[in-house]
Parts: C-alpha cells; structure tokens; sequence
C-alpha cells in the first residue's frame, strides 16, 4: 500500500513538471488603452452632459453643451460692425466723376486756345491760363483718387480685423460643443450637468476598449527574437490558472533599458535590466485594462 503511494505521488510530481514546463510564458505584463481625458475648452455653466461612466460613445459625437449665449451675442456684435464699416467705403468713381467731367472740359479749353493761338486769334496768356487750369484740376483729381484709396483701404483693414475677431468667436462657440475624441468607454465622469466649468477642468476620461495593449516586459536575451510586427501569443490571466487566448502584435519595443517593475514576475532576477514592448490585441470583451497577462512569442 505504501508503494502505491509511493507511485502516486511521483506520477503527481512528474505531471506537475510537465505541465509547469508547458506552460512557461516569456513575458509578463498588464493589459492597457489609449486613454483620453477630456477638458473644457472654455467657461460657460454646463447646460447638457449626456454621459455616464461605463457608457460607449463614438468619435466626434457631441456629449454635452456649455452656455453660447454672450459667445453669439458677441459673434452678431461684431457682424453688425463690419456691415457699418462696409457701408463707409466710399464710391470712388462716383466721387471723383465731376473732377473728371471738369478735367474734360479743361483739356477742351486748352486745345481750342492752342488752335485760337496758332491763328492768332487768342494771346498767349489766356492758353497758359488754359494749361494752368488743366494741371490744378489733374492734381485735384490725384489727391481725390489718394485720398478715397486710402479711406477705403482702412476701412477694408477695420472690416478685415472684424472679420478675424468674428472667425475667433466662432471657434470658442464650436469649441462649447463638447465632442469624443476617440471611440471607446467612458471611464470616468468629473463633473455633472449645471456645473460651471472652466478652461482646462477635465471633464470625462474615455478609453479604446475594443483595441488593448499588454505591455510586457522582455530580457536583453530575449530581444533577438522579438522584432516589431510579429505575431505572438497573448494569454489573459484571471487567476486560478483561468485565461483566454489572443493573437497579438508587436507595435512598440523600447529602445531604453529599465530595472524590472516590482509587479512583473520574470525568471530572471528583479535587478536585472529589461525592455518594454507593446502588444496590440482586439478585445473580445473580456480584456480589462490592468488585467494581468502572459507572452509565448514561439
């Protein structure tokens, strides 16, 4: 009978070594997301936030409002202003038409004198009188014309910086429109509707679920045969020898050494250097982020 027990308990042994030697993963880690935290880009009380943690949103929806009312005020302000500007700008053909009908004229003037002149019909004096009236006029008409450009001019610069502080304005009002940067899971909610929030006050966090890391932790020894882009194994771990299986990728591997994170069991020693690498899984739903995971990279 104690030879049975004998037998037994070695059979035990030995199986345990099998199993302990099927089962040896390369790499340990924990399970991550991108995750993105939301602020607020202006001030304004809070008039709607539609969110709650553990809630799924797509990118670019709109999850909440914060008061536009000064911000359009401002916005129909300033158009308002630029119309007044645009209805100064002077009409320069219709301003300086009459000089020109008298320049016209002058030049008239001054020929038919040169013709009396040339028969000696008019004296020289009134054809330089004549001369004398048509250059007054053409400097008359210069200064018109230079002065009606440069009237317009600055009120084309006043209309253009109008136009820019509008631009401005409704920037801040499309930044009022809270939006989702990403598609994922709100993780967490700081503020709640009817709040006063302001510029920078974090918001909400959301996090890409559906596409997870492991951040693993590989030796020197190890990194021949890792390379970026490579399929390997990614078991989840929840205890009790449960987990599943995911194929992952290789997106990341650093390029610095560091010592072993305390969490990380290694078969080397916690001292010695190691290299974190970055292995991107698709969720099935069962991923949660600091879940525990294991690496076979054969």
């Amino acid at each position: 009978m104690k030879t049975n027990c004998l037998i037994i308990l070695a059979a035990a042994l030995i199986m345990t070594a099998c199993s302990d030697k099927e089962n040896k993963f390369d790499a340990t880690g924990t399970f991550e997301a991108t995750e993105v935290t939301v602020s607020a880009q202006e001030n304004g009380c809070l008039l709607s936030f539609n969110i709650d943690e553990g809630s799924k949103v797509s990118v670019g929806n709109q999850v909440g409002l914060i008061d536009t009312v000064q911000l359009q005020l401002k916005a129909r302000q300033l158009g308002a202003t630029r119309q007044s500007f645009a209805s100064q700008r002077p009409n320069t053909q219709a301003q300086i038409a009459a000089t020109r009908q008298q320049l016209a004229k002058a030049i008239q003037e001054q020929h038919r004198f040169e013709s009396l002149v040339k028969d000696d019909a008019a004296n020289r004096k009134q054809l330089d009188d004549a001369l004398s009236n048509v250059r007054v006029l053409q400097r008359q008409l210069e200064a018109q014309v230079s002065s009606l450009g440069n009237s317009t001019q600055s009120l084309n610069s006043q209309m253009s910086a109008t136009e820019i502080q509008k631009y401005q304005v409704l920037d801040q009002l499309s930044k009022c429109h809270i939006t989702t940067p990403i598609t994922g899971v709100v993780l967490d909610k700081y503020v709640e509707q009817g709040e006063f929030v302001t510029t920078g006050k974090p918001l909400f966090k959301v996090a890409d679920t559906d596409n997870m890391f492991l951040r693993a932790y590989i030796t020197s020894a190890q990194l021949s045969m890792v390379k970026l882009g490579q399929h390997v194994k990614v078991y989840s771990d929840y205890g009790d020898n449960k987990g599943r299986q995911y194929q992952g990728t290789v997106t990341w591997i650093s390029s610095r050494s560091e010592f072993t994170p305390k969490t990380i069991l290694n078969e080397d020693e916690r001292a010695d250097l190691v290299y974190a690498v970055k292995i991107a899984v698709k969720n099935d739903g069962y991923v949660k982020i600091g879940m525990y995971g294991r690496v076979k990279l054969n």
